[in-house]
């Protein structure tokens, strides 16, 4: 091999197999600086006495909306720790985690029928660490499936969710929230201060307003989509079963 094709083999080797990302970036959220949400952030990020946990999928990583980064950037250091997994506590976080699941302290938030309204927990008693699963309806049941330490914690529900604020986001039915709304409404409901909700969803408000003002459309939800015959796909069985469950429980408590 001739020197100039040695020169040409170093410079063919040297090139990177991924593309160059042209876009300037965040270096808070890592989003393209055009679509930055921060300066829509709590300034400072705000000091609550509860702590949140969330433990999500690996499939919410891929999510380029995901709303938990929003959470942990709202929230003073520490406030809310992200742990990764299909099953918990795992070998990656198994000593962080089995302190917290020992801990009477904490809370997991999930629709089980032994579960009892965050709204009636003493709060005097607090503060206290509140468990979330982040991931859809079937990757949640999975995890707490296969996690028999969520079982045995003090398992609580949100009874007043509203609507969802992700208006750019399909949501199976009208009271599903994204895991930045949940955790912003447990909040509001643990601290007794129901001006954090709007303060820490108000990230996801810019996200949205520029997806609209940039061609994007609001979603109706599923639920709102079938009861209109506005939904173009047959309905499977798991989400007539979700819906099912949806219009029973809204039946028993006007009941």
């Amino acid at each position: 091999m001739t020197t100039m094709e040695e020169e040409a083999w170093q410079d063919l080797i040297g090139i990177s197999a991924d593309p160059p990302d042209g876009r300037d970036k965040c270096e808070q959220c890592k989003r393209p600086a055009v679509v930055c949400w921060c300066s829509a952030l709590p300034q400072p990020p705000l000091a609550v006495a509860s702590q949140i946990v969330i433990l999500q999928h690996p499939a919410e990583e891929k999510r380029s909306l995901r709303t938990a980064l929003m959470l942990q950037l709202g929230l003073e250091p520490g406030k809310c720790v992200v742990y990764k997994g299909k099953r918990f506590p795992n070998q990656k976080n198994y000593a962080e985690l089995q302190q917290i699941f020992d801990s009477p302290q904490t809370l997991v938030l999930y629709p089980s029928k032994d579960s009892v309204p965050l709204e009636k927990i003493d709060r005097s008693a607090g503060p206290y660490t509140l468990v979330l699963i982040d991931g859809t309806w079937p990757q949640a049941k999975a995890i707490y499936a296969s996690s028999p330490a969520l079982h045995r914690l003090r398992q609580v529900k949100l009874i007043s969710v509203g609507i969802s604020d992700y208006i750019i986001r399909t949501q199976p039915t009208e009271g599903c929230l994204s895991t930045l709304e949940t955790a912003a409404q447990c909040l509001a409901v643990l601290e007794a201060q129901p001006e954090l909700r709007k303060m820490l969803v108000n990230p996801l408000h810019a996200l949205c307003k520029y997806q609209l003002d940039n061609g994007a459309v609001e979603h109706q939800s599923k639920e709102f989509l079938m009861k209109t015959n506005q939904y173009p796909k047959p309905i499977g069985k798991r989400l007539s079963r979700l819906l099912n469950q949806t219009v029973c429980g809204a039946a028993e408590q006007e009941a």
